[in-house]
């Protein structure tokens, strides 16, 4: 086992099983929905977890900073919907600072938009196999969204901070039932079975966006909200990346 593998489950006393790198990612995400069936009644989750080096540096910074998961457990609150609200405000007023741009523009009027059905994060781009070994892990807590309290990620670029991290998927979860399902340095996946549990694509789409602006900038053919909006209604992987 390589060193850095063993540091990281050293310091996250958990359950686990190895993926190798190369491994086809189908065997993974297998395994994954097996465990989540297998958790119910359960007090644990599965999430998978990247073992590249940045991985590797993000949680020796983590550790290294004193820190404590029951801590970040008492700050999750009741306000992931407002969080999201007032980040999706202070884009627009930027948007509009910047480009000189409306609202109805951002949206957009698309009609086609990419539907996911599969987890990606942990996808070569070259070949379809694991780019990196990975994990997966059976973390023991009671909620979805205590994931992160395992697994604090936030807090760079324009990513929400690990306090508010939690709280949004408190949110998530209690409205739609999006699980934190995969982590590496700089992405996240969403498994979300009920879909958008009966929300308007649209509503969902500017959450998405408050959360993680790449997910439309970069993440969209025609970075406008209606084009992630109507992707949204028909998937079950919700994806995102910080630049």
């Amino acid at each position: 086992m390589r060193e850095e593998m063993k540091q990281i489950l050293e310091r996250l006393q958990c359950e686990y099983s190895i993926f190798k790198k190369g491994t086809n990612p189908d065997e993974l995400e297998k395994a994954y929905l097996e465990a989540l069936q297998d958790s119910a009644g359960k007090n644990y989750y599965p999430a998978i977890l990247l073992v590249d080096e940045y991985v590797t540096d993000w949680l020796d910074y983590v550790f290294e900073e004193d820190y404590h998961r029951e801590e970040l457990m008492q700050t999750c609150k009741n306000n992931g919907k407002e969080l999201l609200q007032e980040r999706f405000r202070e884009y627009m007023e930027d948007y509009q600072e910047d480009y000189g741009g409306d609202l109805e523009e951002f949206i957009g009027k698309e009609t086609e938009g990419e539907v996911l059905h599969h987890f990606s994060a942990y996808n070569s781009f070259d070949e379809y196999v694991l780019v990196e070994d990975a994990l997966l892990l059976k973390i023991p807590v009671q909620h979805p969204w205590e994931i992160i309290a395992w697994l604090p990620v936030g807090g760079w670029n324009e990513c929400p901070a690990p306090e508010e991290m939690i709280s949004i998927c408190k949110y998530w979860y209690e409205s739609y039932g999006a699980i934190p399902a995969v982590f590496t340095h700089d992405e996240m996946e969403f498994y979300v079975p009920q879909k958008l549990n009966g929300a308007v694509p649209l509503e969902v789409a500017k959450e998405h966006y408050a959360f993680c602006v790449d997910r439309v900038d970069q993440g969209t053919r025609t970075c406008t909200l209606s084009e992630l909006a109507v992707g949204l209604k028909d998937s079950d992987i919700w994806y995102f990346w910080w630049d």
